[in-house]
């Protein structure tokens, strides 16, 4: 069997692919990754399916939480978010969108993913017609197949210079905190002991369920974005130490679909370590990069 990295990217890629068109609301942005659980909704012309642009879960965090995105809430609604969701998802897609040819192969997404940091491309034909997406998840899976097992410890990537937030922490902090940092997560801890990790994945699945909804009385987004984070932070985490063997956790994350792990030592939190570290990790030791 040959190696999968001598093959093109359409051999790891996803082609039956979620898309949106422009006309499309914010808040049905936000139904259909919460109901697919992504991170990134490419965004398409809906007669061709020519790539217009692609909304991310930095995008939405970017709506709810004090970037320039979030003066469609505060200042074109005048902070009614009932109204805000209800413009078209286009107001907050990026229409410079990275792509990849599907003549492309596997080491050209790795390429990206580890300088750009880019979690996920849309791969497109001649004609700018979408035809499949990779994403870091694709190709960890990928490395982690071909078992690759670096003798790297978690100790060597993870991140150990970590912002964190205390459980009381309105979400209007912790997503300016996002925002401000391009964090997709923040910690959350007491006394440096975990107590969970609040996600863009969470923040998505708050307005795309509904669930956001129950607190608003006269749909002012504070009546949302005050809301303190321990009410949404996900708590059943997979947990790792310092000596753990990159190459095995890169399996496990794989298996289970999980994006970041919490590293602790003696019951502390001391760093925490994600697919992109894991990619950056192993396509270096096996010369990707």
């Amino acid at each position: 069997m040959p190696n999968r990295h001598d093959q093109g990217i359409m051999s790891i890629a996803t082609t039956d692919v979620v898309s949106a068109p422009q006309t499309m609301k914010i808040y049905g942005a936000f139904e259909t990754l919460a109901q697919w659980k992504f991170r990134r909704l490419p965004i398409v012309d809906p007669g061709t399916r020519r790539i217009k642009g692609i909304v991310t879960a930095q995008d939405f965090i970017n709506f709810l939480g004090g970037g320039q995105h979030f003066n469609l809430i505060r200042v074109k609604h005048s902070g009614n978010f009932l109204s805000a969701i209800n413009e078209r998802v286009s107001k907050i897609m990026s229409s410079d969108v990275c792509t990849l040819h599907e003549s492309a192969d596997i080491e050209d997404a790795i390429q990206i993913i580890v300088k750009k940091r880019i979690g996920g491309i849309p791969i497109v034909d001649h004609d700018m017609i979408l035809r499949g997406i990779v994403t870091e998840r694709d190709v960890l899976r990928a490395l982690s197949d071909q078992k690759l097992m670096s003798d790297k410890r978690v100790s060597e990537i993870m991140t150990t210079n970590l912002l964190v937030e205390s459980s009381d922490c309105p979400l209007h902090v912790a997503t300016k905190v996002m925002v401000e940092n391009h964090f997709r997560r923040i910690p959350i801890v007491s006394e440096n002991i975990l107590l969970g990790i609040i996600t863009a994945t969470d923040l998505i699945r708050y307005i795309g369920t509904g669930q956001a909804f129950s607190q608003l009385i006269t749909g002012n987004d504070n009546e949302i974005m005050n809301v303190p984070i321990r009410e949404l932070m996900s708590t059943d985490l997979l947990l790792t130490n310092p000596d753990t063997s990159i190459g095995e956790l890169a399996e496990i994350m794989v298996e289970r679909g999980i994006g970041a792990v919490p590293v602790i030592e003696n019951e502390k939190l001391v760093g925490l370590v994600t697919e992109h570290d894991m990619v950056a990790a192993l396509s270096k030791d096996h010369q990707y990069t």
